[in-house]
């Protein structure tokens, strides 16, 4: 059985593991458009990403930023074969076991600590190893999270969760004050110092083999703060930790960029923007979860939508700067509501 690949596509797994006795299974999908299957022969097993055709090998975004990662001691699978022409990657198989699988499989949250500590060190050679100057610069290097893209990230939240989930209908005057919000929030975020980041740093994109974490998910890497990483890795709307859990991790991390980043990368308003941080980012995945349902009907992230705009809602209560944007939260029977019922 090989998942109705094409003949070319069989024809170079075949070249590349060196033998035509092989069964391709398709794995199941995440929430990107690319498909992957197990490569399985002779008692090992590969994983083949399969996209669109691609040109340039070397500035092809996945391929480019693992590139600049291993070079950087980050634990990402290692590359197998490419074959540009029919957008495919052959790839080390890291099995099945996220970061988030383990996570639940552990009543007791101290369990699962060690696999966040090592999820901390492979974030911390991203955000400084991979951020000294390379040449020629990685992909990664050369774009960045400006205002121009958090805003694009809080209005896609904006359509796709307040507006097509939410049901809202704000007024011209609400519009104006909600986009001043958003840009307050944005040009704060873009004036922090910037280092490479992972940008979907979570439990689904983080793999344990044989006791090790490794890094996946890597091709929409981009500058931008710190605290961009780390919030998506302790407030992961897929994983539950308590906030004592949090802290820790959060403490391992601040610990280790003050050993391993340039003096001063944790400053002092570290908490401020992390906060603002929380705000950006978990608004924005809101928006993704609620956009899988709007553009290709599909609802199995809808049950994370209530936790995560939760979690916005009670940090911009704390804030208290933000009124338009939690008004629109607390007042709009968005907080309460059934979203798997959507």
């Amino acid at each position: 059985m090989n998942a109705n690949l094409s003949g070319e596509i069989l024809a170079f797994i075949s070249e590349c593991i060196g033998t035509g006795d092989f069964e391709c299974l398709q794995l199941a999908g995440d929430a990107s458009t690319r498909k992957y299957y197990r490569v399985i022969f002779e008692n090992q097993s590969r994983v083949l990403m399969s996209w669109e055709p691609f040109s340039d090998v070397d500035r092809y975004p996945f391929l480019n930023v693992l590139s600049h990662f291993a070079r950087n001691d980050v634990r990402v699978p290692k590359v197998e074969g490419v074959a540009a022409h029919l957008g495919v990657v052959l790839l080390e198989d890291l099995g099945d076991l996220t970061l988030e699988r383990k996570f639940w499989e552990n009543q007791n949250q101290d369990a699962a600590f060690p696999f966040y500590q090592q999820a901390i060190d492979e974030i911390v050679k991203i955000h400084f190893l991979a951020s000294k100057p390379a040449t020629p610069p990685s992909v990664c290097q050369e774009i960045q999270f400006d205002t121009a893209k958090f805003m694009w990230e809080m209005n896609y939240a904006r359509e796709h969760f307040l507006e097509k989930v939410g049901g809202v209908k704000p007024t011209a005057k609400q519009a104006a004050d909600l986009q001043a919000e958003f840009l307050r929030i944005c040009e704060t975020l873009d004036k922090q110092p910037k280092y490479v980041c992972h940008r979907d740093y979570h439990s689904r994109n983080l793999m344990l083999k044989l006791g090790r974490v490794y890094v996946i998910d890597f091709q929409d890497a981009r500058l931008g703060p710190l605290q961009y990483d780390l919030v998506s890795l302790v407030h992961d709307s897929y994983v539950n930790l308590s906030p004592e859990s949090i802290a820790r991790i959060k403490s391992d991390y601040i610990e280790k960029a003050r050993a391993n980043g340039p003096d001063g990368c944790i400053r002092p308003d570290f908490e401020e923007i992390f906060q603002l941080q929380i705000i950006q980012r978990c608004f924005k995945a809101c928006g993704s979860f609620a956009s899988f349902l709007n553009m290709r009907n599909d609802t199995r992230y809808l049950k994370y939508i209530k936790p995560t705009v939760n979690l916005v809602a009670r940090t911009l209560i704390d804030d208290g700067r933000f009124p338009a944007l939690t008004g629109f939260l607390r007042d709009g029977d968005l907080l309460e509501r059934d979203y798997e019922q959507a």
